[in-house]
């Protein structure tokens, strides 16, 4: 929960949704076992990415974009997450930086509880 915008449900969600953070061998997999990667359309010579897939634990999905969304519009202090999902604010649009938001939460939150880490609010250089 020291993530921004994370809270005691949205935590639990997780935690519960993964089961064990042993089954992902990259913490990138673990958006797309909540639907939070685009679906891709082929046909013929046609190929786009459409919206999200919306495959797995419903959820935790609604509980990674509420942090999503919490993270984007009631928090002041400002991180690297923050500062990232705003980039794509300012490219894509709000909605399209919160799914984002809540894939890369996912992300974080696999790798914390991976590593036993706590979040860190600016990113030092290695």
């Amino acid at each position: 929960m020291t993530v921004q915008g994370v809270g005691e449900l949205t935590a639990l969600s997780f935690k519960a949704g993964v089961d064990q953070p042993q089954r992902f061998a990259k913490s990138k997999s673990v958006g797309a076992r909540f639907g939070l990667t685009p679906s891709r359309y082929e046909a013929g010579e046609i190929a786009y990415d459409g919206r999200i897939s919306k495959c797995g634990d419903g959820s935790v999905r609604e509980h990674l974009y509420e942090a999503a969304n919490a993270t984007l519009n009631n928090t002041k202090k400002w991180s690297w997450l923050k500062a990232w999902a705003m980039e794509i604010a300012k490219r894509r649009g709000m909605e399209k930086a919160k799914v984002a938001l809540a894939r890369r939460l996912a992300e974080v939150l696999h790798r914390m509880w991976c590593d036993g880490t706590t979040f860190q609010w600016q990113r030092t250089a290695a």
